[in-house]
């Protein structure tokens, strides 16, 4: 059965430390690139929001951290992606690497220019 939170903080507390610092630096990237934005739980994970509506999710995972859902992008955007593509609406970053933090913040931009219909 899933575990419920009623927190971001609660969701990223479940996590080894090393885990937490990733999520924290993830959560700060997204919701910097979505001003205004806000945040919740959905799906049982974390939600950045944008008047109401979600604009992209991010959760921790025992060997990775995944980001949904991808947007379209264009060719520049999509090359950068394909090594993190898991599936159609799915970006999945091991841990143990490198996270490109930038490109998790670019996908948020994207997302929330989408959702503002830019």
């Amino acid at each position: 059965m899933a575990q419920h939170f009623d927190s971001v903080d609660e969701y990223i507390g479940q996590f080894p430390a090393e885990v937490q610092d990733v999520l924290q630096e993830i959560r700060r990237r997204c919701r910097q690139a979505v001003p205004g934005s806000a945040e919740m739980i959905s799906y049982g994970i974390p939600t950045v929001t944008l008047g109401g509506k979600y604009v992209v999710y991010f959760a921790g995972w025992a060997h990775h951290i995944s980001v949904y859902p991808v947007p379209s992008g264009d060719e520049a955007y999509r090359a950068d992606i394909a090594p993190f593509r898991a599936a159609k609406g799915t970006l999945k970053f091991p841990l143990g690497k490198p996270i490109p933090y930038a490109l998790i913040e670019r996908t948020a931009a994207l997302l929330a220019a989408e959702r503002r219909g830019q």
